[in-house]
């Protein structure tokens, strides 16, 4: 996949050398961070320099997609009333790769009354606008179908 692509596929977001692979795993469903390759720290919001040990080695990986919800906003008006109100939960989740990474996404596939915090998700998809979108959902939905029954609360 070209710069050009990705450019294409995102033509509001300013997007730079030290965000691009973010946008173009997004393209893969891949949520990539960039990481330090000297001490390991994740770096996001994307820079160049790593925060801890001022390297300047920092790479984009994949991350597991898991965590737990750390803050979480009701959106209960949309900004332009003709567009479809999407999802009405916006998460930040507190990825379990390090404390304090946190990612900004809807929080979808959960009642409203079923949400709080440090309830532990995991990394889904959605469309929206034509692109896959990161998003998350409660985990217990993964132990649930693999014991075959729900989970109690």
């Amino acid at each position: 996949m070209t710069d050009a692509d990705v450019f294409a596929a995102f033509p509001t977001v300013p997007i730079d050398r030290d965000n691009i692979e973010h946008y173009r795993g997004l393209l893969a469903r891949r949520l990539l961070i960039n990481r330090c390759s000297e001490c390991g720290r994740w770096v996001y919001p994307h820079r160049p320099l790593c925060p801890r040990c001022w390297s300047w080695d920092v790479v984009p990986t994949e991350v597991s997609g898991d965590g737990s919800v750390f803050m979480l906003t009701l959106i209960h008006q949309a900004r332009d009333p003709r567009a479809d109100p999407g999802t009405p939960v916006a998460a930040a989740v507190e990825l379990s790769e390090q404390r304090g990474l946190r990612y900004l996404a809807p929080l979808v596939n959960c009642p409203l009354d079923d949400i709080g915090l440090d309830m532990p998700v995991r990394l889904t998809w959605i469309e929206r606008d034509g692109l896959a979108r990161p998003a998350f959902e409660p985990a217990e939905r993964d132990r649930e179908r693999e014991q075959g029954w729900p989970a109690t609360r």
